[in-house]
């Protein structure tokens, strides 16, 4: 079952209206009762048209022509919603293209391969990665793939501030406890970092160097601490994403900003803008000409800039290296730096808007109820690996990515844990192996299922059938996650339709065996609900797969999902 020829017979009723370049969606009914399949596309047209749009609908209903489209009839509702009935078999026949595809299917080429930069994650190297960073590494990364699976040409970036003032304090933290680690008596700096993972880098430090800064603490003894430090850290780093999946082109470093010259090409750039000046010993952008709340420091009075200067910096690289689309995925706290770094790119003639920010609120981890601390390592907060370590990976992805970014994310640690349907991870992989049960109780490859000779119109039962329109609408739903940005629009449609597999699994089956309604001795409609099934595998999987997140063929409740699909 497919919108392509119904979207096709409406286009061809309004361009015999007299609309130029109609564009009618199509979305499924909440209530069955109203359809299969409805259009808004009159009410979207009363302004163009300037007609009540319940006599447009009613307009596009006696013009449209349905013969090919496996629609019996389109009804006027509302307001003017146009719904559509479809006979059992043409809904039936939405299983052909799903076998079909396979793996491509929910793939599209909307983006038609021009490229984008998805910029995420983006730590300081200056301790392990919190809650906050594992949210937006999982949100990244699915917004990534979903750009990919709907035809953009993604490039993935990780952008490490390696310079400025908490590089200095770290170094400086990282010689104290080197020199405590000798015997030495010395003080972490002001505002300088207090958890283990310092000590851990410290000892490493002396490890590797002896005592050779215990009289060294000159400039350039400091800048190979703070390269040492940095480098611990991000291997630390890189580690605990490359064990949560999460994975980059390319790493670009702070420090390259100024070692290139990129700093000061900025800094030049802007002042022949004219919207340069200096102020109270300061160097000021009027970022006020391009909305931006108050004009901002560029360069402070020691000459040294803020970070507002190298942002714009870098975000001139990702155009200069022809990204003219540009995502960054970011935490809470960079709420403000949205309109300073547009601003400044304005001034440098990039289009408003650039780059496009997916801002998401902090985590909270509860147990009982109650706000839980995990982390000893860390000292004043959660590490991801802790939580990870915790609940496994999938569920750790899962979790992060199921919510709005913009929403506060309550991490429920006793639901995580919860190795049945009530965790909707669970649910998810639990219907997808469910699947993979009648397979192994046919003794059938899955890849080996093909609907050509299958006579689908025997899947006429009720169950069957909304099966097959939520499996319909998957291309949809990735599209939508994709243009929105929004993973959890994806985690709902995969929790949904696992919810319509696992009824239609148990449905008649008392003795909760439920491969007997597949496996029956009637050939023909056992063909047919192996392609259902089949079909079945194929979304979940995709689904998942966007996502991160394993399609294991079998489930063990008393540990993780076992024997997932090899396939990245």
């Amino acid at each position: 079952m497919t919108t392509d020829a119904l979207r096709a017979a409406v286009e061809a009723a309004l361009r015999d209206m007299g609309v130029a370049d109609p564009a009618p969606s199509f979305e499924r009914p909440r209530d069955p009762e109203h359809g299969d399949w409805a259009t808004n596309v009159a009410m979207t047209l009363a302004s163009v048209l300037r007609r009540p749009p319940r006599g447009i609908a009613e307009e596009i209903a006696s013009r449209v022509d349905l013969t090919g489209t496996g629609a019996t009839s389109v009804e006027v509702a509302g307001p003017g919603f146009l719904n559509f009935r479809l006979t059992a078999s043409s809904v039936a026949r939405g299983l052909e293209r799903i076998v079909a595809e396979a793996e491509a299917y929910g793939r599209s080429s909307e983006g038609a391969g021009e490229r984008v930069m998805v910029e995420w994650v983006s730590a300081n190297p200056t301790g392990p990665l919190h809650l906050g960073h594992g949210r937006q590494a999982a949100l990244g990364d699915a917004i990534a793939s979903l750009l990919k699976s709907t035809g953009w040409d993604v490039h993935r970036e990780f952008y490490y501030n390696d310079a400025g003032r908490q590089m200095e304090l770290l170094a400086g933290s990282v010689r104290a406890r080197y020199l405590q680690e000798l015997g030495e008596s010395a003080d972490l700096p002001e505002g300088g970092y207090h958890g283990a993972y310092v000590i851990d880098v410290a000892r490493a430090l002396h490890g590797q160097v002896g005592d050779r800064y215990v009289q060294d603490d000159g400039p350039e003894a400091m800048r190979e601490i703070q390269a040492f430090a940095a480098g611990s850290l991000m291997e630390e780093i890189n580690r605990d994403l490359n064990e949560l999946g999460v994975h980059f082109d390319e790493y670009y470093k702070e420090s390259s900003l100024y070692e290139q010259g990129n700093v000061q090409e900025a800094v030049e750039r802007l002042r022949q803008t004219g919207l340069v000046y200096d102020q109270e010993g300061a160097v000021w952008l009027r970022t006020t000409e391009f909305g931006d709340q108050k004009d901002r420091v560029m360069l402070k009075g020691d000459g040294s800039p803020t970070y507002f200067l190298p942002d714009v910096a870098y975000h001139l690289t990702k155009w200069n290296r022809g990204y003219h689309r540009a995502i960054n995925v970011q935490g809470s706290d960079h709420h403000g730096t949205m309109a300073r770094v547009q601003a400044g790119l304005q001034a440098l003639g990039i289009p408003d808007g650039y780059p496009e920010y997916v801002i998401h609120q902090m985590v909270t981890v509860e147990r009982g109820g109650e706000e839980v601390k995990l982390s000893k390592r860390a000292g004043s907060y959660t590490t991801l690996r802790e939580l990870f370590e915790e609940v496994g990976v999938d569920v750790t992805r899962y979790f992060f990515q199921m919510r709005r970014p913009e929403a506060h994310l309550v991490f429920d640690l006793d639901v995580a844990l919860d190795q049945s349907d009530k965790n909707p991870v669970y649910k998810i992989q639990y219907a997808h192996a469910r699947m993979h049960s009648i397979f192994a109780k046919a003794g059938v490859a899955p890849e080996s299922v093909s609907s050509v000779e299958a006579d689908l119109s025997l899947l006429d039962a009720d169950a069957e059938l909304e099966l097959i329109k939520q499996l319909s609408e998957f291309p949809d739903w990735v599209a939508r996650a994709a243009e929105q940005r929004a993973p959890h629009h994806l985690c709902e449609y995969l929790e949904r339709t696992a919810g319509q597999v696992n009824s239609w699994y148990h449905e008649g089956n008392p003795s909760r065996n439920p491969e007997l309604a597949v496996l029956i001795q009637d050939e023909a409609l056992r063909a047919a609900r192996l392609v259902l099934t089949r079909a079945v595998q194929i979304v979940l999987s995709n689904g998942l797969d966007i996502l991160g997140i394993r399609a294991p063929r079998r489930m063990d409740r008393s540990s993780e999902p076992i024997e997932a699909r090899g396939r990245e």
